[in-house]
């Protein structure tokens, strides 16, 4: 599955663009549109983001368990070799289990919770245009819907220009890269 990202740049277009997906045979579920405008988007009843694809709570969750991990392993490894109970008490291999998976959840709650703060890493390249009042269309699209819907923007609606392709948006360590109309012919 891939995430094909338009840029429009007013509310009746990007309206246009989800009646056309929706024609072709794009769930809402599968179409969602970022965007600062987003009473504009309730409105109209157009699909809007979601705090996953806006927020880098993923990212950041995935991060702060391995983090975590890390940190439970350090410490179940420094409680082996100092024992502190004394050289005699043996402590059971779930105490350590239960430990590090303490450790691991909680760095993955605090990564997430630092998450919340920060804007998501793939849609920083497009942060500017957003600000300035654009809509950004994610597309998500199997490899058999892929050329039906490049077809149809291309057809209907020459003022969507097309940003971004991404192999999936749910992989949180994957970049998106702007594309230029040199870079479309290549994709």
């Amino acid at each position: 599955m891939k995430c094909i990202y338009y840029l429009t740049s007013t509310l009746k277009s990007t309206q246009d663009v989800s009646d056309d997906l929706h024609e072709v045979g794009v769930k809402d579920f599968y179409l969602h549109v970022i965007s600062k405008d987003e009473c504009g988007l309730k409105k109209q009843h157009i699909h809007s983001s979601n705090y996953l694809e806006t927020l880098d709570v993923v990212r950041d969750g995935f991060i702060g368990a391995a983090l975590g991990l890390l940190t439970g392993l350090i410490g179940i490894s420094l409680l082996m070799y100092f024992k502190p109970f004394g050289p005699t008490v043996e402590v059971p291999t779930l105490v350590y289990a239960v430990l590090v998976g303490a450790a691991t959840l909680f760095g993955a709650w605090e990564g997430g919770l630092a998450g919340i703060g920060e804007e998501n890493k793939k849609l920083k390249r497009f942060h500017d245009d957003i600000a300035a009042g654009k809509y950004l269309i994610l597309v998500y699209v199997r490899k058999h819907q892929e050329s039906t819907v490049r077809k149809m923007m291309q057809e209907r609606h020459a003022d969507a220009e097309m940003v971004g392709v991404d192999s999936h948006f749910i992989n949180p360590f994957t970049t998106v890269d702007r594309v230029s109309a040199s870079t479309l012919s290549r994709t």
